[in-house]
């Protein structure tokens, strides 16, 4: 059996991502690690093409290219909305549901229109009718190319019009289980932060939570 992947104190990793509000949530997760955090636009790596069919393939696809093109630990994360009356759509393909912007990012108010636009083609009006989950896969890969996976879930009901400015992507049209707010209203620090006993409610923080239990040395 191989040895299992391990970070201490002080070393470094490199997060997988050229996305700005991903790595916000990872320096808010990791801040308590004292890990030296690099991320793959701040090398200049290539991002891979996701080919994968499951966010488990687009993690590890990530993780491993970014591990053997810069020799060190790296942590991958795909994820994505999974609309139920949608057939779990957009799933994998839910960055490509949002247009593009003129700066050349994401225009995730397009995404969400165009969920919305699919509810009402789907006749999901009612909030039993419109639920959905974010979930998350992280692969902490190393150059040798070994790996962890890790996989995170909440669960909650697609809301119209988006409602807060906080957060990125579809979080404004997200209402997780047994909160009156959506993502989009929340603080960062409920839905992303870590400490012994206390797991966020993102499905980030929750994949983050079995990663912390696996593989990051106290």
């Amino acid at each position: 059996m191989s040895e299992p992947l391990q970070l201490h104190r002080g070393d470094r990793l490199l997060i997988a991502t050229h996305n700005a509000g991903k790595l916000r949530e990872f320096a808010d997760l990791l801040a308590a690690f004292d890990l030296e955090l690099l991320s793959a636009g701040e090398l200049g790596l290539d991002e891979p093409e996701e080919t994968g069919t499951t966010f488990i393939e687009n993690a590890r696809i990530k993780a491993h290219a970014a591990a053997a093109a810069s020799g060190m630990l790296a942590l991958a994360d795909d994820s994505g909305l999974c609309v139920d009356a949608l057939g779990g759509d957009p799933g994998v393909y839910t960055a490509n549901w949002a247009g593009s912007a003129a700066n050349g990012g994401r225009d995730y108010l397009v995404g969400m229109r165009r969920v919305e636009d699919s509810l009402q083609a789907a006749g999901a009006a009612t909030p039993a009718e419109r639920r959905g989950s974010f979930r998350a896969t992280l692969c902490l890969a190393h150059p040798d190319g070994r790996d962890m996976i890790f996989e995170g879930r909440v669960d909650g009901t697609m809301v119209w019009p988006p409602r807060g400015q906080k957060g990125f992507g579809f979080d404004p049209v997200f209402m997780p289980d047994g909160f009156d707010e959506t993502f989009g209203e929340m603080p960062s620090e409920a839905k992303h932060s870590w400490s012994p006993g206390k797991v966020g409610l993102s499905h980030r923080a929750r994949a983050f939570a079995k990663f912390v239990e696996a593989a990051l040395v106290p």
